[in-house]
């Protein structure tokens, strides 16, 4: 178990991380003229992906870590956070937590966007899944990868709308905007 709390204690510094990284990446973007889209559910994936972790914990507590399980979800939370940091990479200061347009860029259409439009939503996909299951805290897994569906419908719609206002009020077809956001 003491690992386990290791991997999530980890899991919770990247979080940390990415939230330093996001609102410098906000300044980048409200400099260039950037705005913001879908407010209403951000709080509410903040409350999400927090109550992830403790759940976590708190199930595993009453779980035990079968290896045949929890070896290759562990190796499936180190993909996921890969294809997190891949994205977050290719991304650069256009990478955020929120749905932030800045008008005027062209889509990132290398690394992993070449062949995906949301693929950090893989990797959140993948997450909720593998990182409860580590220790088999399989009610983890089921009810946040249910409830976490519902957020990234609403999630991707709204991101998906504001790509769309963009590119309408872009002044020529090559000319896109770039959206800039991550779950996690």
């Amino acid at each position: 178990m003491a690992f386990y709390v290791g991997l999530i204690a980890a899991v919770a510094v990247e979080r940390l991380a990415e939230l330093v990284i996001s609102q410098r990446n906000m300044g980048w973007a409200w400099a260039r003229g950037g705005r913001e889209h879908g407010l209403g559910h951000y709080p509410f994936m903040v409350v999400l992906h927090t109550g992830l972790l403790v759940a976590c914990l708190i199930e595993a507590a009453h779980r035990s870590f079968i290896p045949a399980l929890g070896w290759p979800m562990i190796a499936i939370v180190v993909m996921a956070q890969a294809l997190r940091w891949w994205c977050i990479t290719v991304l650069g200061p256009r990478w955020n937590t929120r749905v932030i347009v800045v008008p005027g860029l062209p889509l990132v259409e290398r690394g992993p966007y070449r062949w995906l439009r949301h693929p950090n939503y893989v990797a959140v996909v993948l997450e909720c899944i593998a990182l409860p299951l580590v220790h088999s805290a399989w009610i983890t897994a089921i009810v946040f990868t249910v409830v976490n569906a519902g957020l990234l419908r609403v999630r991707i719609s709204s991101e998906n709308a504001a790509l769309a206002q963009a590119l309408a009020q872009s002044p020529s077809p090559s000319t896109a905007a770039s959206l800039s956001s991550t779950p996690t």
